[in-house]
C-alpha cells in the first residue's frame, strides 16, 4: 500500500481533526497543563505570542525528556513506517515528527500513559514473535506486527445496511489502539512541519498579475477597455 497517500486521504477525511481542533481550541488559564502551542519560541521563529505563552513553552522545553532513549528509537520507526521518504518529500522522522510526539505528551499528559503503553506493548508482541524488541527487528517483521494493528475494525452505514469492514484479532486490541494514537499524532506533526506543507503542495496566498478580461467575453458583451484603462490599468506584459 502507499502509506503516504492513505494517511493524506485520512488526514484531510478527518483522522487528525480531533487533535487538530483541540489544539485549535481555546485554554481556561487555570488548566495550562494542557494548553497547546509549537515547540518553538518567539525568539527563534519571530512568530508574536504572549508573554504567558512564551513562559509555558520555555517550562515545557526546559523540562527532562519523557520518552527514554529507547522509546524516542521506536517512535521513530513507527513514524517513518506511518510517513516514509518519498520521491516528493522527507519522512517522519526528517519533518522531526518524534521531536513533536515528545513535545506534545508534556503538552498533553493524557497522552503520555498510552503512548507508554503503547510503546510496551509493541516490545512485548516483537518478543513474543521473534524475540527481539521491535526496534531490533528486520523492515519485514516490523511490518507484519503494524499490519496487524494498522487496519482496526470499522462500522458504518451504506445503502441503509451495517457494513463492518476490518478486523481485529484477539489479543490486538491495544496495539490497535496505540496505533491508531500514533498515526493521528504522527499525521499532526508532519502535515503541520515545513516538509509536510509543501508535501501537501499548499502555496498559500501568493501575488498574481490580472491579465483584464479575456477579449471574447468582452467582445460577447459588446464591451472594451479605454485607451486609458490599458496604458494605466493593464500595460504590464501577459503571462
Amino acid at each position: 500500500m502507499d502509506r503516504r497517500k492513505s494517511i493524506k486521504t485520512l488526514l484531510i477525511g478527518g483522522v487528525a481533526t480531533t487533535m487538530l481542533a483541540d489544539a485549535c481550541a481555546p485554554r481556561d488559564e487555570k488548566n495550562q497543563e494542557q494548553k497547546t502551542s509549537t515547540a518553538t519560541t518567539s525568539e527563534t521563529t519571530g512568530i508574536n505570542r504572549m508573554k504567558e505563552e512564551q513562559d509555558y513553552m520555555k517550562k515545557l522545553l526546559a523540562e527532562p525528556n519523557f520518552f527514554t532513549p529507547h522509546e524516542m528509537a521506536t517512535i521513530t520507526v513507527l513514524a517513518d513506517i506511518i510517513i516514509p521518504k518519498d520521491q516528493v518529500s522527507g519522512s517522519a522522522s526528517d519533518a522531526k515528527v518524534p521531536e513533536f510526539i515528545e513535545f506534545i505528551v508534556k503538552d498533553m499528559p493524557d497522552h503520555q500513559t498510552p503512548m507508554r503503553g503503547g510503546l510496551r506493548w509493541m516490545d512485548i508482541e516483537s518478543f513474543k514473535r521473534f524475540d527481539k524488541a521491535f526496534t531490533d527487528l528486520t523492515s519485514e517483521q516490523q511490518i507484519q506486527i503494524v499490519d496487524d494493528i494498522a487496519y482496526p475494525e470499522i462500522e458504518y452505514q451504506e445503502n441503509g445496511k451495517t457494513v463492518k469492514r476490518g478486523k481485529v484479532k484477539p489479543g490486538m486490541q491495544q496495539g490497535v489502539a496505540f496505533f491508531s494514537l500514533m498515526r493521528d499524532l504522527t499525521a499532526t506533526g508532519f502535515y503541520t512541519s515545513e516538509i509536510g506543507v509543501k508535501d501537501v503542495g499548499y502555496v498559500g496566498n501568493a501575488p498574481n498579475q490580472w491579465n483584464g478580461v479575456p477579449a471574447d467575453v468582452l467582445k460577447q458583451y459588446n464591451m472594451a477597455y479605454t485607451e486609458k484603462e490599458l496604458k494605466e490599468c493593464l500595460s504590464f506584459d501577459k503571462v
